[in-house]
């Protein structure tokens, strides 16, 4: 397949397609609001479908929950315990095709201990329900299992694999496998799939009304490029709205009181140095309120999460004192070496989108699991809200589906077949890493790192360090990444600022202690060039992008949502986003409580 890049050119030419004009009075066949991992999927889905498609997104691709979750592929073992079997297999099918058939490079498998705190019904009963979890992935994965099977563990079996994990914590473990992945690059990869096989694609680009005929159907949506300040219409015969937390929000842009109601709740993670934990595996926890994953990733660990009901932006979630400490004293029960705040080097909260009993009056059908719901509150509106990371793909398929109705039949979802760029010919380049590892000077941890961020477009990379040599080394003060990676991330995977390099086509955020700080100027100056700024624009972002770090680290001093909002909303957004008529005082100050721009459709 022809691979697109995601440029600043392609996206002005997917504004240019979608702009309804007295000389152009085309019509969609499907549009989608919201770029998180639903709302890429549901354009992927649609595309390949040979439904003309196109994809917008407020702010950057993944920017709100589909970048800040626990980065785990799970078929959801604690599902088990409400016998819901058939979710369960839906997941691990879903979760099994991810890693062999259609994002090999971007999701890997990681294994975990489930502790065991009694020595003979606790291995039964837990023993039982990993072992009917492998059933089921092996009944869903057909002949070959993607997954190790399970493992019985004994106390000295279990401090082998875990030597910090406290010698009275647990009698023993049973070892279990799941996956991880790197979910902005999922949705990032995701949507330039679906560019690559026609779909027109605009990140910063807000809609800020449906349009609707004089009986209420929805016939297209006004959206504002936030990098011009254009607006312009989009007509599609089928809206979608997949924007997770905003899902109420977006409905109401039709004027119609139906729809479903969706409350947000909220959880945090921190990230701690890999050496800090000596590990080689995950572990899973019950806690009172939720279940607590340690997770190895890379050079970390990965430590969450909690699940509070969050009332505040929607926009700029954050971890407060109270979160953190919330988790360091979970972890802190069954390692051996206490953790302390001065271990964090980085944090991150997302919203879930919990959908609430039933739909809105005047919603006139629904399709709903028990995971997400399909509904239509309009005609030509359709809204899907609801899941989770790991089943997308059915969700994109049952929004589709549902959206263009019977010609579902005759044009029915292909995605389960469909590979992902970066994953065909992944074997190939796999097997050259050892010879690109020698031609470019880059150990394996380095050679790992690449393949499994880009897959077989690392040979795109290898083409940008040909013309300029110097883009093979790391960055001085990121050092996990190298120059032609930067640089990439504006040529090829649509990042239009610092801000969208720094928070999602890499993890520096979080990775960093500083957040990425130090490592500003070299950045800016590796692609100011690519994006033609100014010295005046390259100071704003740096400035932008100084003030959103110091104002996240205040928040997360802060004991409670409410304060912490107050220090993180400080900080103005490099491209604040548009209030909506009655929501906000349009006179507010951007950045601040009362017109913070919480009130639009932002995405997931």
């Amino acid at each position: 397949m022809r691979t697109a890049p995601l440029t600043v050119q392609a996206r002005q030419d997917a504004l240019d397609a979608l702009r309804r004009s007295p000389e152009r009075d085309r019509e969609l066949d499907v549009l989608v609001v919201g770029g998180g991992v639903t709302g890429a999927g549901i354009a992927l889905d649609a595309v390949t479908r040979g439904l003309s498609t196109g994809i917008v997104e407020a702010q950057d691709w993944a920017s709100g929950t589909s970048s800040r979750s626990s980065k785990l592929v799970h078929g959801g073992l604690r599902y088990l315990q409400m016998l819901d079997f058939h979710l369960v297999r839906e997941a691990l099918t879903e979760r099994d095709l991810l890693i062999t058939r259609l994002a090999p490079h971007l999701v890997k498998p990681v294994s975990f201990l489930y502790p065991l705190e009694h020595r003979v019904w606790e291995r039964a009963y837990v023993g039982a329900g990993v072992a009917l979890y492998d059933t089921l992935a092996s009944v869903s994965g057909g002949r070959h299992r993607a997954m190790p099977i399970h493992r019985h563990l004994t106390r000295k079996g279990m401090e082998r694999l875990f030597p910090d994990l406290r010698h009275d914590a647990a009698v023993g473990a049973v070892r279990y496998w799941d996956a991880s992945v790197d979910d902005a690059r999922l949705v990032a990869t995701l949507v330039r799939t679906a560019v690559s096989y026609g779909a027109h694609a605009a990140s910063r680009t807000q809609v800020v009304q449906l349009l609707t005929t004089g009986g209420g159907a929805v016939t297209g949506a006004e959206l504002v490029d936030l990098e011009t300040g254009e607006h312009l219409d989009v007509r599609a015969r089928n809206v979608i709205n997949a924007t997770g937390v905003w899902t109420e929000k977006t409905e109401a842009l039709a004027g119609t009181d139906g729809g479903l109601r969706v409350l947000a709740s909220k959880g945090i993670h921190i990230v701690v140095p890999r050496s800090r934990i000596e590990g080689g595996t995950g572990l899973i926890l019950q806690t009172e309120k939720s279940v607590l994953f340690i997770i190895p990733w890379s050079r970390y660990w990965v430590i969450g999460t909690t699940d509070t009901p969050y009332e505040q932006d929607l926009t700029h979630p954050v971890a407060t004192s109270a979160d953190i400490d919330y988790v360091i004293d979970h972890a802190n029960q069954v390692l051996a070496r206490p953790l302390t705040r001065e271990d964090v080097i980085g944090t991150w909260a997302g919203l879930r989108p919990l959908l609430q009993p039933g739909t809105k009056e005047g919603t006139s059908s629904a399709k709903v699991s028990r995971e997400h719901t399909v509904a239509s509150p309009t005609p030509g509106l359709t809204v899907v809200a609801g899941g989770k990371l790991t089943t997308y793909r059915v969700m994109a398929k049952d929004a589709v589906d549902f959206a263009i109705g019977s010609r579902a039949t005759t044009v029915p979802s292909i995605t389960d077949d469909v590979p992902l760029v970066g994953a065909e010919g992944l074997r190939v380049v796999q097997r050259q890493a050892r010879a690109t590892a020698a031609r470019y000077g880059w150990d394996r941890a380095r050679m790992d790192h690449l393949l499994h961020r880009y897959g077989s477009l690392l040979q795109e990379l290898t083409d940008m360090v040909d013309e300029r040599p110097e883009l093979a080394e790391p960055l001085v003060g990121a050092p996990a990444y190298i120059g032609a990676e930067v640089v990439y991330a504006v040529t090829h995977e649509g990042a239009l600022h610092l801000d969208d390099v720094l928070m999602h086509r890499t993890r520096i955020n979080y990775e960093q202690a500083d957040k990425g700080v130090g490592a500003l100027d070299e950045i800016a100056d590796l692609i100011a060039p690519v994006l033609g700024w100014d010295d005046a624009t390259r100071a704003r972002e740096i400035e932008a992008y100084r003030a959103r770090a110091a104002a996240e680290d205040a928040a997360a001093a802060e004991p409670d949502d409410e304060s912490a909002e107050r220090a993180r909303l400080t900080a103005e957004d490099v491209r604040p986003l548009l209030p909506i008529a009655g929501e906000v005082d349009p006179g507010a100050k951007p950045g601040s409580p009362s017109g913070r721009g919480s009130a639009g459709p932002y995405g997931t």
